[in-house]
C-alpha cells in the first residue's frame, strides 16, 4: 500500500515552518489519538502516520532527503539513507512544554528545577469606622522565608546543587512502551533535576525557614466584608530560589452597635417618644463623620424612613457616596406615676370624642375587620 505523501498528512505546505510542523503535528496527534477514538479501528494507524510525518519534516536532513527523492529517501526498506524512528520528537515531546508549564514549575540557573511559593490568605477584621474612612494596619503573618544562610539553594554555602544522573538534571525520566513515550517524576531526585550532597544547616536543605513578619497594609476607604487586599510577593518564599507567592487580606468588617451596611448605604434606627411623633421636633443623629439634626415632622409615624444624603458610605471602586437612612420607631412610656396615667386617660377620653379625626389608621383597620368577619357570617 502506498503511503501519502507526508506534507498532506499534516495538512502543511512544503515551505512550512518548524513551528508550522509543531502546531499541525499537535493538532492531527490530538485528532487521531486511539484513546480519543476508541471506536475508530484506523485511528492507531493514523496517528503513527502523524507521528511519522513529524519526524522526518521535522529533521532538516531527513525532510531534505524526503523533499529530494520521497519516501524511498526515509525509508529504510526502500534503502533511504535516514529510517524512520531515529531522532526526533515524539508525541510526549511536543506536549511536554505544555504539561511541564502546568504540571513541572519552572527551571532555574544549571538545570534546577524551582517552584513557586504558596500564596497566602490573612483574615483581617476592622470596625465599620475603619472600613468606611481607610486606615493603615501592621499584620503579623507567619510564612516560609528564603534561607539567607545558603541563598535559597539549600546547599551549604561555597557549595552547590549538583546535576542529577538518572535524569540528566531534567526531573523526569522515559519509559517506552510500545509507540508511547511515557514520562514520570526521576526517583532519585523527585523530579528537582540537582542533588544536594551538602546541605546547608540553617534550613537543612530546604532552602526556606520559618520566620513570622511585619507588614504594613493600607486599607483603601469603602472596603467590605468579602474584598480582598492582594501584596505581590508576600506570600511563602519558592523552593529553590523560586518567586514568592503573594499574600491575600480577607477584609470582615465587625457588627456595628448603632448601623448597618447594605452596599454604599448605611441603616439605623432612631427611638423618639410618641409627644415628639404627634407635636414635631428635631433630633440629634449620629453619622461616621460627626452628629447631624434631623427634623422630624408632626403627626409622624413609626416606621417612617429618613434619608440624609451622602451621609453613608463612598465606594471603594469609585461612585457616588452613599446615603443614610434612619427609621423612627415610637417607643411607648413605661413605668408611669399615677398622675402620669391619669393624664393618659384624660388625653385618651378626648380622643375619643374626636373619632377618626385623630386616629385614622385604626380606624380604618377596624372597618376592616368588620368587613371581613361579616362575610364570614353571610
Amino acid at each position: 500500500m502506498s503511503k501519502r505523501d507526508y506534507y498532506e498528512v499534516l495538512g502543511v505546505s512544503k515551505n512550512a515552518s518548524e513551528a508550522d510542523l509543531k502546531k499541525a503535528y499537535r493538532r492531527a496527534a490530538q485528532k487521531h489519538h486511539p484513546d480519543r477514538n476508541p471506536d475508530d479501528k484506523n485511528a492507531e494507524e493514523n496517528f503513527k502516520e502523524c507521528k511519522e510525518a513529524y519526524e522526518v519534516l521535522n529533521d532538516s536532513r531527513k525532510r531534505a532527503a524526503y523533499d529530494q527523492f520521497g519516501h524511498a529517501g526515509v525509508d529504510p526498506s526502500m534503502g533511504g539513507g535516514y529510517g524512520q524512528g531515529a531522532a526526533g520528537a515524539s508525541f510526549s515531546d511536543i506536549f511536554g512544554d505544555v504539561f511541564g508549564d502546568i504540571f513541572g514549575g519552572g527551571r532555574g540557573g544549571g538545570g534546577q528545577r524551582v517552584y513557586r511559593g504558596s500564596d497566602l490568605r490573612y483574615n483581617l477584621e476592622l470596625s465599620l469606622e475603619d472600613a468606611v474612612a481607610g486606615t493603615t494596619v501592621k499584620i503579623r503573618v507567619p510564612t516560609q522565608v528564603s534561607c539567607d544562610a545558603c541563598d535559597g539553594s539549600g546547599a551549604r554555602k561555597g557549595s552547590s546543587p549538583t546535576t542529577c544522573t538518572t535524569c540528566g538534571g531534567q526531573g523526569q525520566v522515559r519509559m517506552q512502551q510500545g509507540f508511547f513515550s511515557l514520562q514520570q517524576t526521576c526517583p532519585r531526585c523527585h523530579g528537582n533535576g540537582t542533588l544536594i550532597s551538602d546541605p546547608c544547616q540553617k534550613c537543612h536543605g530546604q532552602g526556606r525557614v520559618q520566620e513570622r513578619k511585619t507588614l504594613s497594609v493600607k486599607v483603601p476607604a469603602g472596603v467590605d466584608t468579602g474584598d480582598r487586599i492582594r501584596l505581590a510577593g508576600e506570600g511563602e518564599a519558592g523552593e529553590a530560589g523560586g518567586p514568592p507567592g503573594d499574600l491575600y487580606v480577607q477584609v470582615q468588617v465587625k457588627q456595628h452597635p448603632i448601623f448597618q451596611r447594605e452596599e454604599n448605604h448605611l441603616y439605623c434606627e432612631v427611638p423618639i417618644s410618641f409627644i415628639s411623633a404627634a407635636l414635631g421636633g428635631e433630633l440629634e443623629v449620629p453619622t461616621l463623620s460627626g452628629r447631624v439634626h434631623l427634623k422630624i415632622p408632626a403627626e409622624t409615624q413609626t416606621g417612617k424612613m429618613f434619608r440624609m444624603r451622602g451621609k453613608g458610605v463612598k465606594p471603594v471602586r469609585g461612585g457616588p457616596v452613599g446615603d443614610l437612612i434612619c427609621k423612627v420607631n415610637v417607643e411607648t412610656p413605661v413605668k408611669l406615676s399615677r398622675k402620669q396615667k391619669d393624664l393618659l386617660k384624660e388625653f385618651a377620653r378626648e380622643m375619643d370624642e374626636g373619632g377618626r379625626r385623630h386616629s385614622p389608621q385604626t380606624h380604618s383597620w377596624l372597618d376592616g375587620v368588620k368587613k371581613f368577619f361579616d362575610g364570614l357570617s353571610g
